[in-house]
């Protein structure tokens, strides 16, 4: 009976110490990325040759392991978010390594890896974990004097990025180094390592548009409509034209019939169709609502940890958001990069449990010992 009553006091700690409303707020975006699956994924599968439902099931079966693991890492402690960070992100550099030489050959590049007959994509999952350890590298940095977390937190950059790169996958390359430019800004570094570093961005830009044929074809498309390969943007512009504000229903799209990628990197476009303009600006809300949930309490943080964690995670959820949407209103060139708990994807779907289960973790109410990283 005590036993009993020591775990229900241990989850009721838990439950009463959780940010519920981010809770709340992932939850109608996970339930709504469904709905939304139901009206852009059957004209997809329906050119695949699967079932109607098909990639609703498949999203259904990732979702539901994909919470469990988000609700057991909001468990963690900070000394086991750390942990885990690094063994995710150890695990996922080896099978970034591994899909260079045993991954297949899609749309010319390495980024996914069979394992037991199903497909991951590696780089999916080192971004969460990315962010913790350079949160944890600056913060041991301006902690401790004998501890060389600043510089650590420097080179995991380029040793994280250089393999995207040779994937090569620009997109994600490009999403981690702005997170990465936000956090060593946040963490109070000179404001002249925030230029180099934007600086050294803009060459990064100016070699993969000069080197890489596929960035400086994505590039060229999105700056001159004229040269044509614009066919999923102008697909996507004309479905939001077409729905207008308050959409022509679900299931009575027609430009999603002709969108290859309706179900994954275009289907903020199938929404603003069968759902209008107003559900589109509804969904911008959620989104908006957590990053800026995330950082009011980052900033009320009183560990350094917390905050550059909690404030590199929701730049990341938001930033990948804004990527998609952008692309999707022609704002952006094509990226590649889902809509965070709407697109389909078991990878993408699992990475951002992950994501989100670290944040909810750091945002927990906690008793003051571990504001030292006692706990």
């Amino acid at each position: 009976m005590t036993e009993t009553r020591i775990e229900r006091s241990a989850v009721g700690d838990w439950w009463w110490s959780l940010d519920r409303t981010t809770l709340a707020a992932l939850s109608i975006l996970a339930f709504a990325g469904i709905v939304f699956l139901m009206a852009g994924s059957p004209a997809v599968a329906a050119r695949l040759h699967y079932s109607t439902f098909h990639f609703v099931s498949r999203q259904l079966v990732f979702l539901l392991p994909a919470f469990a693991v988000m609700m057991a890492i909001s468990l963690l402690s900070l000394r086991m978010i750390r942990r885990l960070a690094l063994i995710i992100y150890i695990v996922s550099f080896i099978l970034i390594l591994l899909a260079f030489e045993y991954g297949p050959m899609l749309n010319g590049a390495h980024r996914w890896l069979m394992i037991g007959g199903v497909s991951i994509q590696p780089s999916e999952f080192i971004k969460p974990a990315f962010v913790v350890l350079t949160a944890w590298g600056f913060a041991e940095g301006a902690r401790r004097t004998d501890m060389p977390g600043s510089f650590l937190a420097l080179i995991l950059l380029p040793l994280t990025i250089v393999p995207l790169v040779l994937q090569p996958d620009f997109g994600q390359t490009m999403l981690l180094a702005a997170v990465w430019c936000c956090l060593v800004f946040t963490a109070g570094l000179h404001i002249v390592w925030v230029l180099g570093l934007g600086g050294a961005g803009l060459v990064g830009v100016a070699v993969a548009y000069e080197f890489l044929p596929h960035v400086q074809a994505r590039i060229d498309r999105f700056l001159d409509a004229s040269s044509g390969g614009n066919f999923q943007v102008d697909s996507a512009l004309r479905s939001f034209s077409e729905g207008n504000w308050f959409g022509v229903g679900l299931g009575e799209g027609v430009v999603k019939r002709y969108l290859p990628d309706g179900h994954t990197d275009f289907i903020f476009a199938v929404i603003g169709e069968e759902f209008g303009v107003v559900v589109c600006l509804a969904l911008v809300a959620v989104f908006a609502f957590i990053v800026l949930r995330g950082l009011v309490l980052a900033r009320k943080s009183g560990n350094t940890f917390c905050r550059l964690a909690v404030t590199g995670l929701v730049t990341l959820f938001g930033l990948q958001a804004c990527i998609n949407m952008m692309v999707n209103v022609h704002l952006m060139p094509a990226k590649g990069m889902t809509l965070p708990f709407i697109s389909y994807g078991g990878s993408s779907l699992l990475s951002l449990a992950i994501a989100m289960g670290f944040l909810l973790a750091l945002t927990r109410r906690r008793l003051s010992l571990e504001l030292y990283g006692d706990e």
